[in-house]
This record gives structure tokens, sequence and C-alpha cells, in this order.
């Protein structure tokens, strides 16, 4: 009997030991961005994404993270992530438009009024529509999570956006893609560049505003230099998106996967509530600073809304013209935002 019950207890073990593996995956991944340490973003996504896959692996996947471009520019987060330098980067799509073009079609003007409208129309492309297959498939890389901003605005550091012709040549900071398209469809001049060289091209005079989110103003510390700003209008927007390359995927445990996925889906929840939220509270804390916000006149904001209207044909056709599916995405697009409730 007694050789019976340690043969049962061996056995046991074995069977313990055969299944634990899967759920005890030890593994430091690296993170990487361009944000600055305790960014508002850096704070809505990525922080609580990491600590809550560590807390639903029991401490088995950790991560070193490196913020303010330590690793590389945020031009070269996908070549980054692709290579294994890093594990998960920061690939904003529109940092890398020549190779994720379809994305552009979440950063287009006048496509949604809400942060979480175009989160969830973005997800569910990006993952499981036309946009998983243009970009993240031939990218071979994987959306964790992501957060589409609330629509920008356009900042100025000297003379208020007034008329028609205080566009005009205005130079102004893009992410270059979709957002020149806007920016020139109302006479205005695209500078492309990162976020984080605008305070130094702004205070140099080299850029007259920016087309930025409004918390990332603070952030970058822009709001020491613009004195005006647009209100009420739609310029388009921005989709701050982490991905992790499909090699370092498919490295990984399922039970590892599952957590990422869980902990991602939970997070783009509370992140794009968050970032609607905080972009009330930050319009007010600017205000505060003495930047003045002012709606375009009337008749100007008729011009401009027409202008912008047809910003997204152009762009569906110009990539139809490059054997791409941009009217496809677009209408695959506005038909998700239809099916959001914001």
């Amino acid at each position: 009997m007694n050789r019976t019950l340690t043969a049962a207890c061996l056995a046991a073990t074995a069977l313990g030991a055969l299944s634990a593996p899967s759920l005890a995956e030890t593994r430091k991944l690296r993170v990487a961005d361009s944000f600055p340490a305790g960014h508002y973003l850096v704070k809505l996504i990525i922080q609580p994404w990491m600590a809550e896959v560590t807390k639903r692996t029991n401490g088995g996947i950790t991560f070193d993270y490196f913020p303010s471009q330590q690793i590389g520019k945020a031009a070269d987060m996908l070549k980054l992530t692709q290579s294994g330098v890093v594990d998960i980067g920061y690939v904003a799509p529109a940092y890398v438009s020549d190779k994720m073009v379809a994305s552009e079609v979440a950063m287009l003007p006048g496509g949604f009024t809400t942060a979480c409208q175009g989160t969830k129309a973005y997800l569910e492309t990006a993952r499981n529509g036309l946009v998983a297959a243009e970009d993240y498939a031939p990218n071979k890389i994987k959306l964790l999570v992501a957060v589409a901003l609330p629509p920008y605005q356009i900042l100025t550091a000297k003379a208020p956006v007034a008329s028609d012709q205080d566009l005009k040549g205005l130079k102004l900071r893009t992410t270059g893609g979709a957002q020149d398209l806007t920016l020139r469809s109302i006479g205005a001049t695209p500078v492309r560049m990162a976020a984080p060289d605008t305070y130094e091209s702004l205070s140099r005079g080299t850029l007259d505003g920016v087309l930025f989110p409004l918390d990332s103003v603070i952030s970058y510390n822009i709001d020491k230099l613009v004195k005006h700003s647009t209100e009420g209008e739609n310029f388009g927007s921005f989709i701050v998106a982490y991905s992790i390359s499909d090699a370092t995927w498919n490295k990984l445990t399922p039970e590892t996967r599952k957590a990422m996925t869980e902990a991602a889906d939970e997070v783009n929840k509370t992140a794009c509530a968050a970032v609607d939220r905080q972009d009330d509270e930050t319009r007010q804390k600017l205000k505060t600073s003495g930047v003045v916000f002012a709606p375009l006149p009337a008749a100007m904001h008729a011009s401009v809304a027409g202008k912008l209207s047809e910003v997204g044909n152009e762009w569906a056709k110009g990539l139809d013209g490059r054997g791409k599916k941009g009217t496809d995405v677009l209408k695959e697009f506005r038909a998700l935002l239809t099916k959001t409730d914001g």
C-alpha cells in the first residue's frame, strides 16, 4: 500500500510539473518609446499595461522600460521592434507612414469626435480588418495597445488663426502623411517632425505653430510658447500604438499571450476614456495659463470644413493609385465608426 501511495504521489507531482512551465514562464521584455518620462500617455497606456501583465503572470513576465528615445528615435521604433532590439515598441503609424499607410485612415480630419470612438474603430480594423492585413501583417508586428487621440487643434505662437488668409503658408508641425494632406488642403505648410523636437523649432521660429493634442502641449513644455488655439475644430487625430514583433510573440506561451491580450483589452477601454476626460481638463489648464481658445469665425469654419471633407477621399484615391486598398479601408473604417457609441 505504501508503494502504491508513493507511486501515486510521484505521478501527481510529475503531472503538476508537466503543466507548470506554461504557467510559470519567466521572461523580461524590453519596452521602448519616445515619450518623456511621466508623459500622461505613458501613465495611461504602457505603464498600467505592463503592471497588469506582470500581475496576471504572477510576476513571471517583467519589463525593462526605456522612455525618451533612449534606444532610438520615434521613426526608428518599427525597425527596432522588428529586429528584436526592443521586444515591444511605440510604433506610431504616422511616423512610419510609408510602411503603415492604411492606418492613416484613423488620422483623417472629421473622422470621430471622441478618443473612445476612434480607438474602438481602429482596434477592430487593426486587429481583424483591412488595416491588420495591410499594415501589421506585412510588417510582422502585432498590435497590443492603442489609443486614438481627441481631434487636433491648431496652436500658434504669435497671431491667432481667424481668417483663411491667416492659414496661408503658416508653418505647422505635423507627423506627416494624412496630416500633411490636411494642412495643405487649408493652405498651411506642413513641417514633419517628431514631438520631442517641436519645442526647439517653435522657440527658434522654424515653426509658427503645431497641430497637436492638448495634453502633449503641456508634456512637451509647448504651453510656454503657444498663445492661441482653435477650439471645436477637427483637424485629424493621431494613433498611439504599442506593438510586439511576431517573432517575440511566437516565443511566448499561450498563457502569457492570453495575459497580454486581456490586459490590453482592459487598458484600451480605460485609457481612451481617461484621454477624453483629460482633454477637457487640459483645455482649462491652458486657458488658465494664458492660452486663448477661440472658435473659427462662422464663414471661415464653413470654408475649412468644406476643404477638410475632401481630404479622406483624396487620401483614398491616392492609395488606390498606388495599388493599395485606400477606398476599401476608408469605407470599412467609416462603417466601424457608425457602430461605436463613442
